[in-house]
Formats: structure tokens, sequence, C-alpha cells
């Protein structure tokens, strides 16, 4: 059994006794231990929701070649948390996720709506003629994929593609007790829009 918790908080970071109870409800199935771990991650994020987080740090990053430059403002309830290890790293890994993957928004919510109805129209214009079903379905799917190039809490993780950012972000706030929100950011690339 020991072997297991220690198994278990390697995946997942959480604590000795909410691994023992995760493994005892799973009937000692490491994956399964994991799953209820990530579900009570997402619950315990979903009440954390609508605490206040004005505290937290801006980060920069800059890329080693000089050429993209991030800021980004990650907030959280307290001060202490702020200076959290793990806080201080996850800030730094959404900085050059940032970097690396170019979103234009934190989430779907924050896409203008003259901005989304003209990516609609463009992702419909070749569906022309199809079933209005047919297009409904497609279009679903384009938006989908559009979302996740757009909207940073949408992406897949650089470090670990199996990991979305608010996957991630769940994860943190489970671990901390604390509701933690990617407030903002500023993309720099030398020679854009030039």
């Amino acid at each position: 059994m020991t072997d297991l918790i220690k198994k278990l908080r390697g995946k997942t970071a959480a604590g000795i006794m909410d691994c023992k109870k995760a493994l005892k409800e799973a009937s000692n199935d490491l994956e399964k231990a994991v799953e209820i771990l990530r579900k009570k991650g997402i619950k315990l994020a979903s009440e954390r929701s609508g605490r206040l987080a004005k505290e937290g740090r801006i980060e920069s990053y800059i890329h080693s070649n000089a050429r993209i430059g991030v800021l980004v403002e990650i907030n959280s309830e307290t001060d202490f948390v702020a200076r959290n290890d793990e806080f201080k790293k996850f800030v730094k890994d959404i900085s050059m996720q940032i970097a690396a993957t170019h979103p234009g928004y934190v989430k779907r919510e924050d896409i203008p709506a003259k901005v989304l109805e003209k990516e609609k129209e463009i992702l419909s214009a070749p569906l022309k003629g199809k079933p209005k079903e047919a297009i409904d379905k497609i279009l679903e799917g384009k938006l989908t994929k559009f979302y996740e190039e757009q909207c940073l809490m949408e992406q897949a993780f650089v470090k670990d593609p199996k990991v979305k950012i608010k996957e991630l972000l769940n994860d943190l706030i489970a671990k901390i007790g604390e509701n933690i929100v990617i407030r903002r950011f500023t993309r720099y690339q030398l020679g854009e829009d030039i």
C-alpha cells in the first residue's frame, strides 16, 4: 500500500491522506485513483473560482534569441501563495507557453463577438451547399480547433501535450487550495505588425 501511495503522489502531488482515500475508493487501482483525484481537483477549483484573487505575480519571459517576449499576470488570493515555488514555476511555464504558442486570448469568453462571427463566416464559406446538420457539425469541429489555437486555457501544455492548460491550472488550485486566475498577457515578437 505504501508503494502505491508513493506512486500516486508522484503522479499527482496530492497529499498522503488524499492518496490513501483515493486508493481505497479505487480498490488500489492506480489509474482509477488518479482519475478520482483529478475529479476532486476540478470540483475544488470550481468551488474556489468565486473567491477574489488580487495578489499574484507578473512574470516576464524573453526567448533565448531575444526576438519574442511575454508579460503575463497570474493572480492568487494571497501573497503567500504568490511566493510559493510551485506557483512561480506555473507562472514561468505559462509565460513560456504563451511565447511558444502565440494564443490571442486567455479563454473563450474573451473572444469578441465580432471576431467569432467573422471566424464562423470564414469557416462556413467552403461548406455552402451541404446539409445544415453537416455544416453545424463540421463548423463545431473547426471552432473547437480555433479555440485550441487561440485560447490559452484550451491549449495543450507544450511540456506535456496530454494536459490542457485549464487542467494544469485546476490541478494547481486543488494542490494549493486557493483560487488562481490567469488574468492577462501580452506577447511581443520582433518585427511583428510592421
